[in-house]
């Protein structure tokens, strides 16, 4: 699918949501993960497989272009929350209440209202543009929300362990997708989109306090994982001969300790949402 033209005063919100669904996909499909679903196996998944996360995708199809038009419509952050929570519950009933996408209902989502919003205003559509529109007209909602008491898996572990959920990691604009994630994927382009992809996923586990992995094995395996993350890139990254098969075994070590970085998936879909919907 091309890419929106940064400058592009143009509104398609139906392309912003196929962006983001085909995003998803792409980081559904990326093999090997480390402890993730693929469409090889289910990582350290015992409840979900690949088969789920598509029906997940397949409900979220009218979701992204629906909050991408609430942005062109410069809708308030509840009137966005709203959206997510009936997304959410689509996404729950199909999968019999495993929580697939819900991370990134909520990042994909603020990214396509935010595209919207600037697209609707003929407004520059550049990486920079695009995290300051954001936080220009729901920066203040989500620094809120980021304060606010939450059940979730990831934000128990954010609070017992000292990390900053992904409501805080909003309310600053994203900054390791922004000044991380995305430059990684673009700089490692030539390798090819699969060994691109890859390079990025583990320059994100590297830096990234994935609180998933933190409620799963605590701060130590989150340390732990970010250590592997680090041998992986200093041996050479994915640009080495051998990095498909360091990756697979990576793989096989993360399941046998049932960790799964799945932050850092939704941020590696939101770099291939970035990259695709924006050339600047």
């Amino acid at each position: 699918m091309s890419a929106l033209p940064c400058g592009s005063t143009r509104v398609d919100t139906q392309a912003l949501g196929r962006a983001a669904i085909v995003s998803l996909y792409d980081e559904l499909a990326l093999d090997p993960k480390p402890g993730l679903v693929s469409f090889v196996d289910s990582g350290s998944h015992a409840d979900m497989d690949a088969g789920t996360l598509l029906r997940s995708l397949f409900t979220l199809r009218r979701y992204f272009p629906a909050i991408a038009a609430a942005g062109a419509a410069d809708a308030d952050f509840p009137a966005l929350q709203q959206l997510g929570i009936a997304a959410e519950a689509r996404m729950l009933a199909a999968t019999g209440g495993i929580n697939t996408h819900r991370g990134a209902v909520f990042t994909l989502g603020l990214l396509c209202a935010a595209a919207g919003r600037q697209l609707a205003h003929g407004a520059p559509m550049g990486p920079a543009a695009l995290r300051a529109g954001l936080l220009q007209r729901w920066g203040h909602a989500l620094d809120r929300l980021a304060h606010l008491p939450h059940l979730s898996h990831g934000r128990n572990a954010a609070r017992q362990y000292g990390l900053r959920p992904a409501a805080a990691e909003a309310a600053l604009g994203f900054p390791v997708l922004f000044d991380i994630a995305l430059p990684a994927l673009r700089n490692a382009r030539a390798l090819g989109p699969r060994l691109a992809r890859l390079q990025t996923l583990f320059e994100l586990m590297a830096q990234l306090d994935d609180t998933n992995l933190a409620h799963r094995g605590g701060l130590q395996g989150l340390r732990w994982a970010q250590q592997q993350a680090r041998g992986f890139l200093a041996a050479g990254g994915a640009a080495r001969p051998d990095a498909v098969n360091h990756a697979q075994s990576l793989h096989a070590a993360f399941i046998s300790r049932r960790l799964s970085p799945g932050g850092t998936a939704d941020l590696l879909a939101a770099a291939c949402w970035l990259d695709r919907v924006c050339t600047g």
